[in-house]
């Protein structure tokens, strides 16, 4: 976190952003977090450890308060709640939550991710069912909830993570790049429908971001494939998503941007 909330691309002051799958300091959440209260933005979080330790990824999962306690420690304001949005009632409770506590939603960031490894000789219904409705159905949902409650004409803002499954082959892991995929196909659609109403919608794919799960060969042979020379680092995705949500960003909507030092524009995902 920084050691002050002094104002970094631009003021968010008098704004609420609601971000998603913020449980685990080596994540990209607690990385966007830390930058958008720094502009001064008001903020709601939400994530789920029981699925962090369940995917043994690095740290326990329950980072979420303290994060949240850091934000207010250094005079910003933030909340954090944990909400399992495999639950179809999820999404408007998140959004619910986040109107009681601070009044009006205007940036949410799907952060939230459900991952799982399945080929398609083991896929079953149950996983195929439980990452669509964490991925994909809570996504439009949580979206169509923020626009409902969005009063300002002006500023709303909408951030999707997406993976790099419309780049190439995730070999064995077809519920999650299958759902995810869901995330960055929706992004022109959304993006046109709610131009009128003066909200971006922006995808940004981080490319491979060690946060803490990939280890021994896998993390040497991602970082000699990444052109730049090393894996991505969350603050790296953060500081795309805190441009997409600040008024800088105003005239960019239905766009999937990949943050990845090269990992794309070698030609395979």
């Amino acid at each position: 976190m920084p050691s002050t909330l002094a104002t970094v691309t631009g003021s968010l002051e008098g704004r609420t952003v609601l971000i998603t799958g913020v449980s685990r300091r080596a994540g990209i959440g607690a990385a966007v977090a830390a930058r958008l209260a720094a502009d001064g933005a008001a903020l709601f979080l939400t994530g789920w450890a029981p699925h962090d330790v369940e995917q043994s990824l690095g740290g326990s999962g329950d980072a979420g308060p303290a994060i949240a306690a850091e934000v207010r420690s250094k005079g910003g304001q933030a909340q954090y709640l944990p909400f399992d949005l495999a639950d179809a009632s999820a999404p408007a409770a998140v959004v619910a939550a986040a109107v009681a506590a601070f009044g009006q939603v205007d940036g949410l960031v799907l952060n939230h991710a459900r991952s799982s490894r399945q080929s398609l000789l083991s896929v079953t219904a149950a996983e195929l069912d439980h990452s669509f409705a964490v991925n994909a159905r809570s996504g439009l949902l949580l979206a169509r909830h923020f626009v409902e409650q969005r009063r300002r004409e002006t500023g709303g803002r909408i951030v999707v993570l997406t993976s790099g499954q419309y780049q190439g082959a995730l070999i064995g892991e077809l519920p999650y790049g299958a759902s995810k995929a869901v995330l960055q196909q929706f992004t022109r659609s959304l993006a046109v429908e709610l131009a009128p109403r003066h909200i971006t919608v922006n995808c940004v794919n981080p490319g491979p971001t060690d946060t803490g799960w990939a280890t021994g060969d896998l993390y040497r042979k991602v970082k000699e494939s990444v052109p730049a020379g090393r894996w991505g680092r969350p603050d790296d995705a953060a500081r795309l998503i805190e441009w997409l949500i600040s008024d800088e960003a105003e005239w960019v909507t239905g766009q999937t941007i990949a943050a990845d030092g090269g990992w794309s524009a070698r030609g395979a995902g």
